[in-house]
């Protein structure tokens, strides 16, 4: 088989794409340049280990964890995503993990240690509430525990040893918003990074380095893969966090990503920015019809006016509010909220009862019984997570029979 001439080999690899390109164009372009053989969708590198051609090289290549060595350090397919989603972050280089909640593992193993303070909204995901709170507090990392949205808890909570400021925003469930620009400015006076899980809006909406962010986090599992098939995480950030940071903790303790779940990721990010912005349109669409509905006591979308945060969310989220929303159902008393809770949700017969979200394929679930369920009800209760509330994941079916699966439930609430 003859060689490709080097021009040829430059022009068909398109290796260095033209500078200026948006994060559309990189979503689908961004990667490591094909083979010999020229593919046009990126290859899937099934392999534990990597050939050298000597022992020295070897050696050399085993010194250098940029190159391809071992499935736990190096993997073509796993590079390829990490530059593509830098590139849609506007980040210098990323890190995939095996999931959302090993991106924050390696995070905190990277960056703390004993008698390090961590700032973190206390709105967050339930799981990495108990990772500060259970799991790093006990080898000596303090966290506090704010509000998500009141600057002035998170500056009264600073110490000497305050090292990161974490936030999720939109937050999961209610969608709060925080100023990422603002607690950037912050966290930079006191000498803490900040970091910000960008794993509801993505970077198809929001680009918090931009913002002054330090270290962007995803759980892929969710909008990157948009069809609920694989898990994934991520961190994108400076060379100086993920190449000298990051990438030995994560060649030492190994929670990395598949090559196949790197590669189903990359086709995934291909369609991002499609699926997040006809997504949001479906959920504005419901969140309207929900807040209009007797039955309901308030709808947590930051795509409506009513949202505490809805200007602050469409500067920051390119107009748009997202796929996710919630509502609580009115109810006299707890227990009499989560049984109206139950039932509009066993109702139902087209969206699907389960915990993920972000697939095409519209999910309805109960945040207090799962994703906040292992919290203790003081956390449940500081979090705002009430036994009324439903989050919607909002997918691509017709939005009319989103509508009318909802309504199974809720006309006959009182029946």
């Amino acid at each position: 088989m003859s060689e490709f001439k080097s021009d040829e080999a430059r022009r068909i690899a398109r290796a260095t794409l033209p500078d200026g390109l948006r994060p559309e164009t990189l979503a689908v372009r961004t990667a490591l340049a094909p083979s010999q053989h020229g593919e046009n969708s990126e290859g899937l590198f099934l392999s534990t280990s990597f050939i050298q051609p000597s022992a020295e090289v070897s050696a050399q290549r085993f010194a250098n964890s940029e190159d391809f060595t071992y499935g736990r350090t190096s993997n073509p397919t796993v590079r390829s995503l990490e530059a593509r989603l830098a590139a849609m972050e506007g980040t210098e280089n990323a890190v995939a993990t095996g999931s959302g909640m090993g991106a924050i593992l390696l995070m905190c193993m990277g960056l703390l240690k004993a008698g390090d303070h961590v700032v973190c909204s206390r709105s967050v995901f339930g799981s990495t509430i108990n990772l500060f709170a259970k799991e790093f507090g006990k080898f000596g990392v303090e966290t506090s525990f704010v509000s998500q949205t009141d600057l002035d808890e998170w500056r009264a909570a600073l110490r000497p040893s305050t090292k990161l400021f974490f936030a999720e925003t939109p937050t999961n469930p209610l969608t709060e918003v925080c100023d990422i620009a603002a607690l950037a400015e912050m966290a930079h006076a006191a000498g803490a990074l900040l970091v910000v899980d960008n794993t509801y809006a993505s970077p198809a909406l929001q680009r918090p380095a931009a913002l002054g962010a330090d270290l962007v986090m995803h759980s892929a599992t969710k909008f990157m893969d948009g069809q609920g098939r694989v898990m994934g995480g991520a961190l994108c950030g400076p060379n100086h966090l993920i190449r000298d940071v990051f990438a030995p903790v994560i060649r030492t303790a190994g929670m990395v990503l598949s090559p196949f779940n790197a590669w189903v990721l990359l086709k995934g990010l291909e369609t991002l920015s499609l699926r997040l912005k006809a997504q949001s349109e479906q959920a504005l669409a419901v969140a309207r019809w929900l807040e209009a509905r007797p039955e309901v006591a308030r709808v947590y979308y930051p795509g409506l006016p009513s949202h505490a945060q809805h200007e602050l969310a469409m500067r920051q989220q390119s107009g748009q509010g997202g796929a996710v929303l919630s509502f609580e159902l009115k109810g006299d008393s707890p227990e009499q909220a989560r049984a109206r809770a139950y039932h509009v949700i066993d109702s139902t017969r087209v969206l699907s009862i389960a915990t993920n979200l972000g697939d095409t394929k519209s999910i309805i679930t109960h945040p207090a019984t799962t994703s906040h369920g292992r919290l203790s009800e003081a956390q449940r209760q500081a979090a705002g997570i009430q036994q009324g509330l439903i989050r919607l994941s909002v997918g691509l079916e017709h939005v009319a029979d989103i509508q009318d699966d909802l309504l199974r439930g809720l006309s006959t609430l009182n029946t």
